[in-house]
């Protein structure tokens, strides 16, 4: 027959889902604690659980002595046999005893002790059991809102929507279901903290996962994800198997699959671009809709000149420069985004100022040109040994034309300067020299 004790041990484990060894190290521990207070600190005791029984049983142990000198851990031999005959000196006995002694302020004792080591189970088994969950997408109710943070109930435990992990277009009241990403899970004494969002850029890698079968299948990978919350998102994916094509996989049949990305993130904009390996590439695929005519890379300043139609500027840059800034943000390239007309202009202004310098003719222009020295400028900035490797310039050459071309940018300054100082300052007026580049580095473009 299955004790009362026994039986509530096992509707606890169940209910709060702990294991019933925890409760049953926790029940021994609150009971010694509740004797120690009852008896003092002197007696040597042990508490353990009767399996068969379904009891605690608690039992003092003395020692059996000749002359006894402390009788809460010593027995006197004569006492020893009337307990067991068999006793002997330096026996330890084990006297059982009546639990029901305790007391009043003993069994609350007890009780707060198995209510403390119950809740730190529930604490350790809620964080082992979300702690591998980092990255997941999961679902809640908002609970309460304390300090700008979102309170969501997930059920066994809450966690913390933070301000900074909202989008702030979103709303949410008491009661709302939501979906957020698991961004970070803590454990502190007072228990683990899970912090959620709804910002991260891989909350919308997560979606996808979840509505496109070939991404955790393997066959479709999200490479990259550059996102303004809120506003609009970029999604670079490729596909390990060539008669599948990721863009389409993501979109699905009828556009279902992005769709239901787009309205859980609340009509976010997503553009979903196939990611290739060469950087020039992917940059005309993640600026698209626009038509890139040309594009200039700049290896070692990790940039790159993207040049497009004069009619598709403004579509490559975007509205107050999204488009351009998430490309770049996309692709990890420093993006200057250029018209047509811009940049031929500016080529012929550069191959001008290569002509202005001494001793440069139309051949030797074109020599400079071909090498890479688009401009005087880019004259003024090399070093002596890069441009004596040009065909037919020594090193006294190079020398020459690298201070000519110095001189030239200083007077060019010097002018531009005296014009800027002679002209009425007009504040209302933007920078219409500021680059694209700039713009969008700066947030106006």
């Amino acid at each position: 027959m299955v004790s009362d004790l026994a039986r509530m041990i096992d509707q606890v484990s169940r209910e709060k889902a702990v294991e019933q060894d925890v409760l049953i190290k926790a029940l021994e521990e609150a009971v010694k604690a509740a004797a120690r207070k009852k008896y003092g600190p002197d007696y040597d005791l042990e508490v353990t659980f009767n399996d068969e029984l379904g009891e605690i049983e608690v039992f003092e142990f003395k020692e059996v002595v000749e002359n006894v000198t402390n009788e809460h851990v010593q027995v006197s031999l004569e006492e020893a046999h009337r307990m067991d005959p068999e006793s002997e000196f330096g026996d330890s006995l084990g006297i059982k005893m009546d639990t029901d002694k305790f007391g009043r302020i003993a069994a609350q004792s007890a009780k707060q002790v198995i209510m403390q080591r119950l809740k730190e189970a529930e604490r350790d088994i809620v964080y082992d059991d979300f702690k591998d969950r980092q990255g997941e997408i999961i679902n809640g109710i908002v609970q309460r809102f304390d300090r700008g943070s979102i309170i969501v109930n997930l059920g066994r435990t809450e966690a913390e929507l933070p301000p900074k992990e909202q989008v702030p277009k979103e709303s949410y009241k008491q009661g709302d279901r939501i979906r957020a990403y698991i961004l970070d899970v803590r454990q502190f004494s007072r228990g683990p903290q899970i912090i959620l969002s709804r910002t991260h850029p891989n909350f919308v890698s997560a979606l996808f996962e979840n509505e496109v079968p070939e991404i955790p299948e393997g066959i479709v990978q999200v490479m990259q994800v550059a996102r303004e919350p809120g506003g609009r998102t970029k999604i670079a994916v490729a596909s390990k198997d060539a008669d599948v094509d990721p863009v389409g996989a993501c979109v699905g049949m009828k556009g279902r699959r992005v769709q239901a990305v787009v309205q859980e993130l609340r009509g976010e904009k997503i553009d979903i671009v196939t990611w290739h390996p060469d950087s020039a590439k992917f940059i005309c695929n993640a600026l698209a809709p626009a038509e890139i005519i040309r594009v200039i890379v700049d290896e070692d300043n990790r940039s790159m000149e993207v040049v497009v139609q004069d009619d598709q500027l403004s579509l490559a840059i975007g509205k107050r420069g999204q488009n351009v800034r998430l490309a770049s943000r996309l692709s990890g390239w420093r993006l200057d985004v250029n018209s047509e007309s811009n940049y031929n202009k500016t080529l012929k202004d550069g191959y001008k100022s290569l002509l202005e310098l001494p001793g440069v003719g139309e051949k030797r222009a074109t020599d400079l040109y071909e090498e890479g020295f688009r401009s005087s400028r880019d004259v003024a900035d090399t070093t002596v040994a890069e441009l004596a490797g040009v065909d037919g310039i020594s090193e006294k050459g190079a020398e020459k034309l690298i201070e000519s071309a110095i001189k030239n940018i200083d007077e060019e300054k010097a002018r531009l300067d005296s014009e800027k100082n002679t002209e009425p300052e007009d504040t209302a007026l933007p920078d219409s020299n500021k680059s694209v580049s700039e713009m969008v580095s700066d947030g106006e473009g």
